[in-house]
């Protein structure tokens, strides 16, 4: 996935949407375009699902609930969670071959059911190849895309700062900031920085990696510092979505 980072697993794997590209050409190897679906309401997208393995393959097409961990790692979750859009989904071909170099369109059309709370609501199309004699091991490949579906309504936008931490690991110190996302849409932060004082004075400006925030949901976003500052300090930090996103600011006092 390009807006979600892929979880690569040993069996029965849930692969970025470009999984299999490389060198040398595997016998298992899927790509899916595009990586990210969004629907408004009652809609319908196509994605584009290629072989570009060395053998033939058939396919199942499913459907999944999709969540983001604190750190934005994605996860497949049971469909029935809350904002889970996989039940409203639906696509077709659900099973299919495809021979080496060979490409077909899924259809995936949602169908939002009645008094739905407005806002993003997630799922995942999942792409699963039937199991494969590969020496002494059946292997399997999963890709999977991500499908947000937006429900008519008021679009609430709203960020809250809970509080900082230091995390110490590698020789490195994080600052890591407890963001919660109050509304009904999915953020991407992407413009967060951190100004650290000391004894009044400016010492660092720190600028965290661009993450996605579902919502209702809560999530760490991180400032790497490597510098030499030692003791207590002041941290502002300001979290702020994309361009005429709401921003979220907040001062902290914490020990480096």
């Amino acid at each position: 996935m390009t807006r979600a980072a892929g979880l690569v697993l040993a069996v029965a794997v849930l692969a970025p949407a470009t999984a299999g590209a490389g060198t040398t050409r595997p016998p298992l190897a899927l790509t899916a375009t595009p990586a990210h679906v969004s629907l408004v309401g009652s809609g319908r997208a196509s994605i584009r699902v290629t072989n570009s393995g060395r053998s033939p393959v058939v396919l199942d097409a499913g459907r999944a609930g999709f969540a983001l961990d604190l750190r934005g790692r994605p996860r497949v979750v049971r469909p029935g969670v809350r904002r889970a859009a996989a039940s409203w989904l639906t696509v077709r071909p659900a099973r299919f071959r495809l021979r080496p170099d060979a490409s077909t369109s899924l259809t995936v059309s949602s169908r939002i059911p009645p008094r739905v709370e407005p806002g993003d609501h997630d799922a995942l199309v999942l792409v699963t190849s039937r199991p494969r004699p590969s020496g002494a091991v059946a292997v399997r490949m999963r890709i999977g895309v991500v499908v947000v579906v937006r429900a008519p309504g008021r679009v609430v936008r709203r960020l809250d700062l809970r509080e900082l931490r230091v995390r110490r690991a590698h020789g490195t110190r994080a600052l890591e900031v407890l963001v919660v996302n109050r509304g009904n849409v999915t953020e991407r932060l992407r413009r967060s920085e951190a100004r650290v004082h000391q004894r009044g004075s400016p010492r660092a400006r720190l600028l965290s990696e661009s993450r996605e925030l579902r919502p209702r949901s809560r999530g760490v976003v991180q400032f790497r510092y490597r510098g030499p500052l030692r003791g207590w300090v002041t941290v502002r930090a300001a979290i702020a979505a994309e361009t005429r996103g709401p921003v979220a600011t907040r001062t902290f006092r914490v020990k480096l």
